[in-house]
């Protein structure tokens, strides 16, 4: 697909390549739905409209960033002249990048709540966002010598960017309780530190957190609703189904990364919450796609 080819409307969209990029200026005319099987950031250079997410709507405007995931259905109605900028990439993009880079990315995929709206929560990112685009548009059309290499460091920059705002728009409640600031930050830090196991143990975070160990499972419990070992172990099975869903790891690879004791004890902690294997949950998944 071409920098500058149209975007047609068809039920689903597929790429070809890893990653790809395209501009694309519309009038007022809609954008049907439709559904992709990769994922993509789409940022408002200019004009106004209405974003539809699986069927929510949210008025956009420029320096507006939205990030949408595999087999979302969206569409856009323009209501005045649009400047999109598209940047999409496959599992095979992902997989091709660097341990702590996939793991960035998870993050993103589970904390991403799928409701339509700009995921830059940070203003000063805006602008920046705007420049990363920019200076991508001006790479693409310029090509000069390693503008595929530089395109791609702009766009992992962008991720990185899309991940911070993120950790901005965390939900400040957890099963209808409401979460002060130092439970919060505990979530935060069980996101930040779940490939670190020790970390995680209950005495290392009394001590980083100033809280008894005794009474730290009680104190997580009381302010968000959950235990803290089992909300653990529930967010470290949520990072092993995005494994399934989006890359080719062995099951020993994945308990490996992920924690587990072995193969065998990630296979009896999915099944328990899950109600099915890691295997069979990856074949269901691929009988979907």
């Amino acid at each position: 697909m071409g920098f500058y080819s149209t975007f047609a409307s068809v039920e689903r969209k597929n790429i070809y390549q890893p990653f790809e990029v395209e501009y694309k200026e519309m009038n007022e005319c809609p954008m049907a739905p439709h559904r992709h099987n990769f994922f993509e950031m789409v940022f408002i250079l200019d004009g106004t409209g209405v974003q539809c997410i699986n069927e929510n709507k949210f008025n956009y405007r420029a320096d507006q960033l939205f990030l949408l995931m595999p087999q979302d259905c969206h569409s856009f109605e323009v209501k005045t002249t649009t400047k999109f900028f598209f940047i999409r990439f496959s599992n095979i993009y992902l997989q091709a990048q660097h341990k702590e880079w996939v793991q960035k990315l998870e993050f993103i995929f589970e904390n991403n709540n799928h409701l339509p709206g700009c995921i830059l929560k940070n203003t000063s990112d805006k602008q920046l966002v705007r420049s990363l685009v920019e200076a991508i548009i001006r790479e693409q059309v310029n090509q000069q010598a390693y503008h595929l290499d530089l395109v791609q460091q702009l766009i992992n920059t962008m991720i990185t960017v899309v991940a911070r705002n993120i950790t901005f728009s965390t939900p400040v409640k957890l099963r209808g309780k409401a979460v002060n600031t130092t439970s919060l930050d505990m979530v935060h830090y069980i996101h930040q530190h779940i490939y670190e196991p020790e970390k995680l143990k209950a005495e290392v975070m009394a001590h980083r957190f100033s809280i008894s160990p005794a009474y730290i499972s009680e104190y997580f419990k009381t302010h968000t609703g959950e235990n803290l070992q089992q909300y653990i172990i529930q967010y470290r099975l949520k990072l092993v189904e995005i494994r399934l869903r989006h890359s080719d790891l062995r099951m020993n690879e994945i308990a490996f990364e992920l924690g587990f004791t072995d193969e065998s004890h990630l296979n009896r902690m999915f099944r328990k919450y899950n109600g099915q294997s890691p295997s069979e949950y990856r074949r269901a998944v691929k009988a979907t796609a």
